[in-house]
Order: C-alpha cells, then structure tokens, then sequence
C-alpha cells in the first residue's frame, strides 16, 4: 500500500515540497514505514523529480537517521548527477564516498557502474572522478589499483585524475609507480599537459634518476607540450644537489637550453641556487636569467642584473644587449629598443643577426614594413648577413600586408644562399589560405603543392602548418579534406593544441560536420566542455 502511495503524483510532488521546506518532522513519519536506502529507490523511480532534492534527503538520512546505504544506492545517484551534468554536486558526493563507504573494493564500484548504468560516458565521468576523490582522501593504493584496472570495466582516465594520482605518488617517493604510471599513460594515449611531465620530472628528480629526468623532457616534444620554467627550475635544482661531479656545468646547459626555447627562468630560484653551492654565475647564465626576466615583461629588473654582472667583473657581450633589445621590443617598449640599439652601434660593438633581428622583428610585429627594411639595409651596410629568421620575420609582414610582391622578391634573395625552413612553409601556406575568395580553388591547390615540396625536401611539418590548412580548407567548406589533415597530424604523432581544437571546434563540428578520427578528438572535446 506504501509502495502504491509513493507513486501517486499527488503524493510525489507533497513529497517534493516537504524536502524543498526541509521539513524532515513531516517526512521521518513516512520514513518509519521503510527504510532510508527504501525510500531512496522509490525516489529514483519518480518521473523528473528534482535531483537536488534526493541529494538533500540523501545526506540528512545519513546526519540525522544514520542511515546505511549500499555501494548500489551511492553508484545510482552519482550516475543520476553524472547524467544531469550536475558536477560539482558529483564531485562533493565523491569526496565524502571513501569516509562513508570505508570497505568498498575498486571491483565492486566498477561492478555496480555497469550494473546500474549502460551510458559509458557517465560511468567514465562518475569513475575519473573517483579516482580523484580517493587520491584527496589519501587512499592512493586503491586509485592505483583503479588506475591499473580501469582498462578492463571499459572505463578511460582523464589527465586531471592521473596527475592528480602521480603528484600523490612523488609525494609518497613511490618513484617506480610513478614510471609506470608515466608509461601507462603514453601507452593509452592519455593527452598528457606540462603537470604530467612536470610532476614525473619532480620524482625522478627527488630519486636521482636524473638521466631519466632528461629523457621525459625530450619526451613532451614528441608530445607536442612545451617545456615551462618549472621543468627547468626542477631539473637544476636536480642537478645542483644531486648532479655529482660537473653537475652546474649540467645545469649552466640547462639554462643554456632555456634560453634557446625562450622560457623564463626563475632569477632567485637560480641565482640562490649557483650561490649556495659555491660557484660563480657565468656570463651565460646572467644571459639565460635576463632573458627569463625579459620574457616575464620585467626589462627594468633585467637591465638592474646586467647592472650587477658588471658590477661582479663578468662582462655582458652581445647576446646580454640582443636579449635587452628584443625584450623591450616583446613589451612593447620599441622606443628603448631603439634607443639601446643605437646606444650600442655608438659604442662600436660588433653587432651580429640576433641583435638586428629582435629589431626587425618587434617593427614588423607592430605593421611598421619601411623601419624593418631599413634595419635590414643596415645589416647589409654593416657586413652581416641575413639568416632564415630574418627573412621569416620580413616575408611574413609582406604578406600580413598584401604585398604578395615584395614577399615574393625577399623569398627570391633568401633562395641563394639559405633554405626553407618550417616556418618559412608555413608563411607561404598561410598566405596562399588567406587568399581572396575568386581566387581559393588555385590558392589552397598551390598551398597543397608548397607543403608537397616542404615534405620533398624533409622538412617535417609541424601542427601549425596543419592548423593552418585546416583552418584553409574548412572556412572554404572543403570540410572533408580538413578532416583529412587533421588524422594525418594524428597519425605522425602531432597532438592539437588548443588553438586547434578551438578551431577544430568551431570551424568544424558546429558546421554538423563530426571529424572521423574514431570518436577521439570528439571525445577530448566533449570532455573539454564537460567536469
């Protein structure tokens, strides 16, 4: 008869009320003829009642009945939320389950997923955030296990939860889990960010593996991630105290290697460092620290540490004034980067292609084409010659400027004496992409035909030439072909970054067109938008 009750419509939406007043006196009555857990699956069998509401009656049951419910009841009201996309309230559900449930097992939570739910996309939700909520909750043997078993219930991880379970497990020096966590990880095919990298750098750092510290770093690239100060300031903190003999000469080419990349290091992390140990920083490393400075827009402060490497007898050479140069020209101080320039050419300092090239550079940055030619002109009165960035810099203005002929002319004085390199390709694709639209059959066909020859000659293309022809091809509606060189970028290992899943996105899939790539991208950018 209860049973009969509770279905009436009438019955359900006085049952609604009372839990929305919070009136819990009006409802433990009906309560004393079941059970909380009873109670609970009459409310999950009632036609668009309010989930919020049964999550309230769920937790005052807990507080004030001390109720018990399954491992079934909590799996089928986070797969009710998991399906509401109501996230936050999952998550907090989650991170309480461990405290509440302290006898679960990994096998019987999977178990009751499937049980209870057949949509993959919810028990995937509902098992990620799982494993996070464990991890908080310090129970990292069980999210190994799940992170071990998660293959076999057909569930994925994202790399919000692995990273979350790798930071526990450098935490806890388990450095061998953290390698085969790491391993696992590229084997599935998890898309991997810089934390991943970051935190497995931290571990092997902290174990002194840190030969393989360098191999994960050489690893991001194939991974298409960027190495960032972090990874570096790791690994020279690694090699300032546990390097053994020649360590800061390992950590100098660290620094060496930044500047290189143009990632900012950390002045006080590393000055600190070179002072505690008793050695004297080189010119290369107040160079590598200016330019961390420069890159964080800090030029005043860079230009305080040229003023105190001179003031400790280590003389700035010319690299120390071209990074000067190109960090006011990055910040939009062109003025003082002019200024600095002439400074030096006045004091007779030989200047060489980097210098002239952050000037031209930062004037073809801004659209000023004339002052960038006339830094060039200087260059050749001053018996420098001209590299690849120089023309790069310059063709790519041209044709930022509809001076297709001018590009054309610089590309025909560049061809005797330097080669293409990728960035020069990807200039000329881009401008051939961007042509109008009388003309964009031939200009995406002669785009086609320049990556051709950038492949001829071995030159690997590299996800900005494929952002750049699938951005081409799909704002022409040649949809299918963009899609085609998006499996292409898969298939050479090249991981979108997310300009181009924006692009992807918004030049693609909300034309109705779902890139067929087996449901991958589609997936990562369903997530993207999801918990």
């Amino acid at each position: 008869m209860f049973l009969h009750t509770l279905a009436h419509p009438n019955f359900q939406s006085r049952i609604a009320s009372t839990i929305s007043r919070q009136k819990w006196s009006e409802l433990k009555p009906i309560i004393q003829s079941s059970t909380p857990a009873d109670f609970l699956r009459q409310l999950f069998q009632f036609d668009n009642f309010d989930t919020d509401l049964v999550v309230s009656f769920f937790k005052w049951s807990q507080k004030r009945c001390e109720a018990a419910f399954s491992i079934e009841d909590h799996v089928r009201l986070f797969i009710l939320l998991a399906n509401e996309k109501k996230y936050p309230k999952l998550r907090s559900l989650l991170h309480t389950f461990p405290k509440q449930a302290e006898t679960f097992s990994i096998s019987t939570v999977c178990h009751s997923l499937l049980t209870v739910s057949d949509k993959a996309c919810a028990n995937i939700v509902v098992f990620d955030m799982l494993i996070s909520a464990l991890v908080s909750n310090g129970k990292v043997d069980l999210a190994f296990e799940g992170f071990m078993r998660v293959g076999d219930y057909g569930f994925k991880l994202s790399v919000r939860s692995c990273n979350l379970l790798l930071a526990a497990l450098v935490k806890d020096g388990r450095t061998g889990n953290v390698e085969f966590a790491y391993k696992e990880m590229v084997r599935r095919r998890i898309g991997m960010d810089v934390i991943t990298f970051n935190t497995v750098v931290c571990g092997l750092c902290k174990a002194g593996k840190l030969n393989k510290a360098r191999d994960v770093v050489e690893d991001m690239s194939i991974h298409g991630v960027a190495p960032n100060v972090v990874t570096y300031n790791t690994l020279i903190d690694g090699y300032c105290k546990r390097g053994g003999e020649g360590r800061m000469y390992k950590a100098d080419a660290l620094l060496k290697n930044m500047v290189e990349k143009g990632i900012s290091p950390s002045v006080i992390t590393i000055i600190k460092e070179m002072k505690d140990q008793g050695v004297r920083p080189s010119v290369l490393t107040y160079n590598s620290l200016i330019n961390g400075l420069c890159g964080d827009g800090k030029v005043d402060a860079a230009l305080s540490l040229r003023d105190e490497m001179v003031a400790v007898d280590v003389e700035p050479n010319i690299v120390t004034h071209s990074t000067l140069i190109n960090g006011y020209s990055k910040n939009n101080m062109l003025k003082k980067a002019r200024d600095l320039f002439d400074n030096i050419i006045s004091q007779g300092v030989a200047l060489n292609v980097l210098t002239f090239n952050a000037l031209i550079n930062a004037y073809c940055r801004v659209g000023e084409l004339e002052e960038a030619v006339a830094i060039f002109n200087l260059m050749l009165d001053n018996k420098v010659s001209p590299n690849v960035s120089t023309y790069n810099c310059l063709v790519g203005a041209c044709c930022r400027d509809g001076d297709m002929e001018a590009g054309h002319k610089l590309l025909s004085e560049m061809e005797k004496g330097l080669k293409y390199d990728v960035v020069t390709y990807n200039i000329r694709i881009d401008a051939m992409c961007k042509r109008g639209e009388t003309r964009k059959a031939v200009s995406l066909k002669a785009a086609l035909g320049v990556k051709k020859r950038m492949e001829k000659e071995g030159k690997r293309p590299n996800v900005v030439t494929f952002y750049v022809l699938i951005k081409g091809f799909s704002r022409s509606g040649k949809l299918e072909q963009a899609n085609r060189f998006l499996n292409e970028m898969l298939e050479k290992g090249l991981v979108p970054n997310r300009i181009t899943y924006d692009l992807i996105k918004e030049e693609i899939m909300e034309k109705g067109f779902v890139p067929d790539i087996d449901g991958h991208l589609y997936s990562d950018l369903v997530a993207a938008d999801s918990p």
